[in-house]
């Protein structure tokens, strides 16, 4: 229920301010969406989360991106923040993975990306091999990123808007392709997140201070080790601190949270 008056909350606020009805029907679908993958959740539904990766994923891949023709990828952002404008992208950012995550954390990542929506489906739920000390790459991606909207803008490229819609279809393409091959190469479906995705560069330090996120009590943890063998990002949840391993990476799947025998992880 509250990300759904979070999210409604936004949208009448976008509705009244831009004076365009599109973003009241917008933020609202995605927080009715949310809404009710957190009731499915709470009701035991194991397929909740699936749920809402493929209404939320799927709208914004395939109305906001093909059909309206929006790159709401990192190339696009950087295309309406080179235009000085608040709009498309730049609201996408700002609610989903700049500001949002001070509320939840990386929760775009487990319900909403359209990549992993994808990759979740992938035979490695759980990662088979330990992480490999190589997420550094994100920050060359990211870099890339910035360095091909500035090279537009800088050499005065005619048909930007034509070029930002090809660049994310071919930027999709080159991300479910690099995912998909990166699941069966280190045998986890949440490689590309570890690794090459950019998004977690703007996710990362704000996630720090998430108000929602999975606590663990540790009196009650009896160290079975059962949430580190099934958390999808290896996170080192069995600890409390907001410092634990990997702690900003945690994508709110609560997987860990249903095979806690003592019930110390909520």
């Amino acid at each position: 229920m509250l990300l759904f008056l979070l999210f409604e909350a936004v949208a009448v606020t976008l509705w009244l301010t831009k004076d365009n009805l599109f973003y009241l029907l917008n933020f609202s679908y995605i927080g009715a969406c949310l809404g009710l993958g957190t009731a499915l959740f709470t009701a035991g539904k194991r397929y909740a989360r699936h749920f809402v990766q493929l209404a939320v994923g799927s709208y914004m891949l395939l109305y906001l991106g093909v059909i309206s023709r929006e790159n709401m990828q990192i190339e696009g952002f950087w295309y309406y923040l080179f235009l000085g404008v608040f709009e498309a992208a730049t609201i996408h950012y700002a609610v989903a993975k700049i500001f949002g995550p001070l509320l939840f954390g990386r929760g775009w990542c487990g319900y909403a990306c359209w990549t992993a929506m994808v990759l979740d489906f992938l035979p490695y739920k759980v990662p088979k091999e330990p992480r490999r000390k190589i997420g550094w790459i994100r920050y060359i991606t990211f870099a890339a990123s910035l360095i091909f909207v500035a090279a537009l803008f800088l050499a005065h490229v005619g048909s930007l808007e034509r070029i930002m819609f090809w660049a994310f279809i071919i930027g999709n393409i080159l991300y479910y392709t690099a995912g998909i091959i990166l699941a069966f190469f280190f045998k986890d479906n949440r490689a590309f997140c570890k690794y090459l995705c950019p998004i977690t560069v703007f996710l990362k330090p704000m996630s720090y201070f998430s108000l929602l996120r999975v606590h663990c009590d540790e009196d009650k943890c009896v160290h079975c080790g059962k949430c580190l063998q099934v958390c999808p990002m290896n996170v080192e949840v069995n600890k409390e601190s907001r410092k634990r391993k990997n702690g900003t990476e945690c994508i709110l799947c609560y997987e860990c949270t249903k095979v806690c025998p003592s019930k110390a992880l909520h």
